[in-house]
Formats: structure tokens, sequence, C-alpha cells
């Protein structure tokens, strides 16, 4: 059978071709779940195998997927903020070098979605420590990263930057804030030696000024990209682009911290 843990998070999809999805997680539902198409009982989706159907009591049919991050962010998460997207959530992990276990310090928490990729990387032997001065950001993200079981992983410290950081030894440090260049020096002081620091902003004189503070800091392997990515229709016969894209969301600035 298809059972799996209650906390789960799941995707109710009506039919193949629909982009129309509900997700929910199961440890905040009891009986039964409600849609237009009429109520589906909680033990029918917890014995049912992913990929299969459950049907409402009026006989509607939906496909059940399991959740994944990239559901959740893009779907589920309430946005005060910008976020960062997933094809640049995925870079900045990885630009990182962040791994299971590892000490990472982020600020700001904005909606935390880029604060649930590094928890779900971290995993539960490892530590995010998130540095946000405002308190409705840091209930929002929170309770957001509740939504997919995140927010143990995160601890929360509701304070300016400007007065630095309390870690030593961390393994990465991103910062996503409005006048990163400001706190450079404070950034990369916890960070251990030839570790990365990664820096998102979005415009081009902000890259500039974050560029000039380097110069005077001890960071080398310094580069600026940005990402774009594209979607295609997906029909064989008609295979072409689609007439919009997500282009130009974010630079991305990195660097290594030198000690010599």
């Amino acid at each position: 059978m298809g059972n799996f843990p209650k906390d789960d998070s799941i995707i109710l999809l009506y039919d193949r071709e629909s982009k129309k999805r509900h997700i929910i997680n199961l440890k905040n539902i009891e009986k039964s779940y409600s849609t237009a198409k009429g109520t589906i009982d909680i033990e029918d989706i917890k014995t049912t195998e992913f990929g299969k159907v459950v049907k409402t009591h009026l006989g509607h049919e939906y496909i059940l997927l399991p959740a994944t991050l990239n559901d959740f962010i893009m779907k589920k998460l309430n946005r005060l903020t910008q976020i960062v997207y997933p094809k640049d959530a995925a870079y900045i992990a990885f630009r990182l070098d962040i791994k299971p276990g590892d000490t990472v310090i982020e600020s700001g928490i904005g909606s935390g979605a880029m604060s649930a990729v590094f928890a779900r990387i971290l995993g539960e032997r490892g530590r995010l420590i998130s540095y946000e001065k405002r308190e409705e950001f840091i209930k929002n993200a929170l309770k957001n990263l509740k939504k997919f079981n995140l927010d143990s992983i995160v601890n929360v410290k509701q304070r300016d930057i400007e007065q630095g950081f309390d870690e030593r030894e961390v393994d990465a440090v991103f910062i996503d804030v409005k006048e990163p260049w400001l706190y450079l020096k404070q950034a990369i002081e916890p960070l251990k030696c030839g570790k990365v620091i990664g820096i998102l902003v979005p415009t081009t004189n902000q890259v500039s000024l974050v560029l000039k503070e380097m110069e005077n800091l001890p960071l080398i392997d310094i580069d600026v990209s940005e990402l774009m990515q594209r979607f295609w229709k997906t029909n064989p016969e008609r295979l072409r682009p689609l007439d919009t894209m997500s282009a130009h969301t974010a630079f991305l600035i990195f660097a290594r911290k030198v000690c010599y």
C-alpha cells in the first residue's frame, strides 16, 4: 500500500493536463479534504500509492503526488517579499558547497524560500542561522517553513547585521539585503578560511558597489553571474519556447575568503 508519514506534504492534481493543484500537509487535516469537486476522505489518501488516483465523494478523480520543494516554493509560499527563485537557489547552494551537517549563516530571511532550500540540504544535523530585523518577515517565513516541516532547522535572530554575527567558523554565508556592501566586512568575519560567501542583488549598480568593497577585503575568486530559464511547450508536434519567460531575477556574486 501507499502509506507514508502523516506530516508529508502532497499534491492533488485534477487531471494530467491541468495546472490547477492542491498542495496540502496531511498533519493539518483531520478527517477529509474539501475541493471544488467534492471531499476526499483522509484515509483514502493515506492508503493510496503516489501516482494513482483518489476519488471525491462525488466520484471525481484526483492524481495523488508527493509535493516537491519546488512545488512548495512556487505554489504554496506566502510572499511578503521577492523570493529567491529555484533556478537561482539551487545554484547558490551548489556554489556555497553546502552539505548535510554544515553551519550556514543567511541574512535576511525574506519569505523563507532560500531558507527552505538551505534547511533541506543541511538536514537535522546542520544549522541555519538566519539574521532578520523585521518581525513580520520572521513570522511569515517561519510559518512558511513549518508547512514543509523545515522550521526546526532554522535559528532566527532578530537584529540588524550592522552589529555583526555571533557565530565563528561557519561553512558558508549568504547575504540577501538591500545594501550588502555596507556589511561585507562583518559578513566574512565568521566564515572559515577558504570558504565561500554568496551575495544576491537585483541591479547592476548594486553589483558595482559590492565589487568595489570586495577590493578592500581578503576575498579571491570573485565572479558575477545571472541565470536565465526558458520553458518550452510540451506538444511534440509544435515544440517551441513558451511566449513568456522568467529572465533576469538577480545577479549572483561569489567569493572565497583567504587568511594570509
